[in-house]
C-alpha cells in the first residue's frame, strides 16, 4: 500500500527543481518527487519504459511547457489522452506569460496553470509549504 504521495517533476532547468522539490520537503506533507528534465523523457516515464520500467505511477505531475524534444503542450497531451494516465492531475508551472499557453493548457486538460517567480522569496511570498 503506498503512503507517500508520488510527484514527477518535469523540468529542463534544475534549479527549478530543486526549488519545487525544497519547498515541497518544508510542506506539512511527505512527498516523494522524481524528476526528468525533457519531455520525452516524462512519456517514457509515465508509460513505466525502458530505463523506468519500475517507475512508480505519480499522484501528481508538475509540468514545465518549454521542454526540449517534447514540449509540454505535447506531454499534457499525451497524459489526457489515454485512460491510464488521464485521471493523472496536471499541473503547468511555468515562466509563459501568454494567455494563449493558458487558454492551450486548461483545452489540453491542464487542472492548474501557475505560473513561475522569480526568486524562491517571490515563491514563499505566494503560498510556499501552504500552496503546494
Amino acid at each position: 500500500m503506498k503512503t507517500t504521495p508520488e510527484i514527477l517533476m518535469v523540468d529542463d532547468n534544475p534549479a527549478d527543481i530543486d526549488l519545487t522539490s525544497e519547498i515541497l520537503a518544508q510542506s506539512k506533507g511527505h512527498f516523494h518527487v522524481n524528476a526528468v528534465m525533457d519531455g520525452a523523457e516524462a512519456i517514457s516515464f509515465l508509460r513505466q519504459q525502458g530505463k523506468y520500467a519500475e517507475a512508480p505511477v505519480p499522484d501528481l505531475v508538475v509540468l514545465d511547457l518549454n521542454l526540449p524534444r517534447k514540449n509540454g503542450r505535447e506531454v499534457l497531451a499525451e497524459v489526457k489522452s489515454g485512460p491510464r494516465l488521464a485521471k493523472i492531475p496536471v499541473v503547468i508551472f511555468t515562466s509563459s506569460q501568454a494567455s494563449s499557453d493558458v487558454m492551450r493548457s486548461y483545452a489540453l486538460g491542464a487542472n492548474c496553470y501557475l505560473r513561475k517567480p522569480g526568486t524562491f522569496p517571490t515563491l514563499w511570498r505566494n503560498g510556499g509549504p501552504q500552496a503546494a
